[in-house]
């Protein structure tokens, strides 16, 4: 019981699936995908198999509609079930059961699916897919734009508890995440998903150019703003800003300078190398 959204971004292959409830542990067992292949969003009485099972029918060479059609006929509760596949082009399918608790339902388009059921009203669905069509920027934000405007709709009429996002590259392997996060048991679980979805970014841009931005930095915590600082410093070949700023947490762990030597080891910082020579 409770509403998500299949989508995908044209221009970088993206897919993704976003779900918010008010059900312990919800986007554990809601949203799955694999890159190049698709996304599943199965809830309402959620019947997990659905999610790599439809997956695998996509790898197969089967259609969107022609993988949900085969999983639902191989169901003797299809009734209850509530279940969304979108594939790696774009193309989706949808169940929403007849004994679905309503409101449910759904609204699909080019390039997603939204859907819920024991929600508010329908505008629930309608906000949803209103908001992702017109939005813009990274898919991940796109998805939670479109949480926080099914819940302004109303959302799931018990309340709120659970939430979680998963986003898989246009290509890759199959174990690969581009981001996998959920929210188990929050007061505010879209706002709390919505801090771990910039945290996510935050650490990503430690590791890569040009780093963190200003909004980055203020999500992370003290000690991450300071090993991003010495990151940046010592790729961009700024060894005695990046000593300075070493100094103090060497003092106070000096095991931190195992840290240096092996990412030194494995080339992941450049000049790391140079780092404790000063």
């Amino acid at each position: 019981m409770t509403y998500s959204i299949v989508g995908r971004d044209p221009d970088s292959g993206e897919l993704g699936v976003a779900v918010q409830s008010r059900a312990f542990n919800t986007g554990a067992v809601v949203p799955w995908g694999a890159p190049g292949v698709g996304v599943v969003a199965t809830q309402s009485y959620t019947e997990r198999s659905y999610g790599p099972l439809g997956l695998e029918l996509l790898r197969e060479g089967k259609s969107p509609a022609q993988a949900l059609g085969a999983l639902v006929a191989a169901d003797d509760e299809q009734e209850y079930r509530q279940v969304a596949i979108l594939d790696a082009e774009g193309q989706g399918a949808v169940h929403v059961g007849a004994a679905c608790i309503p409101a449910a339902g759904y609204v699909s388009g080019d390039g997603f699916s939204a859907q819920a059921n024991m929600v508010a009203n329908e505008r629930v669905w309608e906000a949803m897919a209103e908001t992702f069509v017109r939005s813009e920027g990274p898919l991940a934000e796109r998805l939670l734009d479109a949480l926080d405007a099914a819940e302004a709709a109303g959302g799931d009429w018990r309340g709120r508890q659970a939430a979680g996002i998963l986003v898989v590259a246009g290509e890759g392997q199959h174990w690969e995440r581009e981001v996998d996060l959920r929210v188990d048991d929050h007061p505010e679980p879209l706002a709390e998903l919505r801090r771990l979805v910039r945290l996510r970014r935050a650490y990503r841009a430690m590791r890569e150019p040009p780093g963190p931005t200003a909004d980055d930095f203020d999500v992370l915590p003290e000690l991450d703003r300071t090993w991003a600082r010495i990151y940046i410093a010592t790729a961009t070949g700024r060894l005695e800003e990046a000593r300075e700023l070493l100094r103090p947490q060497l003092e106070d762990e000096p095991r931190w300078a195992d840290l240096i030597r092996s990412l030194a080891d494995r080339k992941l910082l450049p000049n790391a190398d140079r780092l404790l020579e000063g």
